[in-house]
């Protein structure tokens, strides 16, 4: 299903449905963050995705990665709770959805990297390089906070 973002732009469609989704900030030893390349956009983005009935968002967070990234992770904590009404994905079904990301830490445990149907690619990418990369001005946002020193999660 192909998909197109609206990041504040006059005549962006009215959201019609606002599903919980997540995305998951991953370092590595060396302080790298995992990242993921979207099949349908080519942006780099933090590995996530929608939540299923009978799941709770955490489980969601980490079967997302799991089916992204082939790892697995352990949430360790909460970064943020991302609901921008000016940031909706028209897609073409008909949806249009709402942002609506929780966005956790986590930390892998196991698994052998390999990408889904969903991504083109997967590396671990140093905070310096993450300026030279194609990424949403959304998932940046989530980005920053998750590098930046925070008092506490992001609630907006």
């Amino acid at each position: 299903m192909s998909r197109r973002d609206y990041w504040h732009e006059p005549g962006a469609p009215v959201a019609n449905s606002v599903p919980p989704g997540t995305g998951v900030f991953v370092r590595d030893g060396r302080g790298r963050v995992l990242l993921v390349r979207r099949a349908d956009s080519g942006n780099w983005t933090l590995p996530g995705g929608m939540q299923d009935i009978g799941e709770s968002i955490t489980q969601t967070a980490v079967r997302e990665v799991r089916e992204e990234t082939g790892l697995d992770v352990e949430i360790t904590g909460l970064i943020g709770i991302y609901t921008d009404p000016g940031h909706v994905m028209a897609y073409d079904d008909g949806q249009v959805r709402q942002e609506f990301v929780v966005l956790f830490s986590g930390k892998v445990i196991s698994g052998t990297e390999a990408i889904s149907e969903e991504s083109t690619g997967l590396r671990w990418a140093e905070p310096v390089e993450l300026d030279g990369l194609q990424i949403h001005p959304s998932v940046r946002l989530r980005l920053d906070h998750a590098l930046g020193q925070r008092n506490g999660p992001y609630l907006g």
